[in-house]
């Protein structure tokens, strides 16, 4: 049995680990536990969800690693939310796959503990959505999900679906979807697809997902 914290983004994120992530690791004995990432703390309360400083996520994520020395801690944090003083960040390599091993491989190193291995979604987490457009069913009428099959057919993968504020995936969807509630939707979704096409259709995200089972 071993325990991995996961580091995330916000409330999306926690429950995707929460309903997905969750069981598919326990038949294997593997126990994951988001931590949602603190904005700002204040003496009577702390305030959760979304990244503003690099150096914030940095300072946390030392802070869980001391805690639980004999314990990993990785992350979920959407590649194009990433603050501009992340180590980097600006990498300008043509593969998306390579120019995130460069990234993550800078921030595990700027971190600095053995017990961390940063994981970057591509280019957000709404982009393993369009895993199985189909999935959309349950949420919109046909025209609408046969519009997400055609920004899935011209993506090389969900992965490669635009990073940039009017293109992204969760902007597309709530452009298309005006009733899009992120944290419910995407709990459904992702939980009608299933985890192995998600596997399937996600290179990066199958690749951290083996890193969980191997460390």
């Amino acid at each position: 049995m071993k325990n991995i914290y996961i580091y995330c983004e916000g409330q999306t994120e926690e429950s995707f680990i929460n309903k997905v992530l969750a069981p598919y690791f326990a038949n294997m004995m593997i126990y994951v536990k988001p931590i949602i990432h603190t904005t700002k703390r204040t003496a009577r309360a702390k305030y959760k969800g979304g990244v503003i400083n690099y150096n914030k996520i940095r300072r946390e994520l030392q802070a869980l690693c001391k805690q639980h020395p004999n314990e990993f801690v990785t992350t979920m944090f959407d590649y194009y939310r990433m603050p501009g003083n992340t180590p980097m960040i600006d990498c300008k390599e043509a593969n998306i796959y390579k120019r995130m091993e460069f990234i993550e491989e800078a921030i595990n190193h700027d971190i600095g503990q053995i017990n961390c291995f940063f994981n970057l979604m591509l280019h957000e987490f709404e982009g393993v959505l369009f895993s199985s457009p189909s999935s959309f069913n349950l949420i919109t009428d046909v025209d609408k999900v046969a519009e997400i099959q055609r920004i899935r057919n011209d993506a090389e993968s969900p992965e490669h679906i635009n990073n940039s504020p009017e293109t992204a995936p969760s902007k597309r969807l709530e452009k298309l979807i005006p009733n899009y509630a992120k944290v419910i939707s995407a709990a459904l979704l992702s939980e009608n697809m299933g985890i192995d096409i998600i596997l399937k259709e996600c290179k990066h995200f199958a690749a951290w997902m083996e890193k969980i089972k191997s460390v």
